[in-house]
């Protein structure tokens, strides 16, 4: 994982969930933050101990999640 050196993985942190920076603070909970219209800056006050470039590479690291694994998506109504 040197491509995403604040990302990590510990299995007594947050159950082994990828944290940044081995925090309490998971990738998921980053992406679900900006998925649900929180900005950075908002999330950035609401966690000061987290820095710009934390939520940059979370970003990184779902996307390149996602580019990985193929998911079976229902069509939209």
């Amino acid at each position: 994982m040197n491509a995403f050196p604040r990302i990590t993985r510990n299995p007594s942190v947050m159950g082994g969930k990828a944290c940044i920076r081995g925090m309490r603070v998971t990738v998921g909970m980053i992406l679900a933050n900006l998925g649900s219209g929180v900005g950075i800056d908002e999330l950035l006050s609401a966690y000061p101990y987290l820095e710009r470039d934390d939520v940059l590479e979370a970003m990184r690291f779902g996307a390149w999640l996602a580019q990985e694994r193929e998911i079976d998506l229902e069509p939209a109504a």
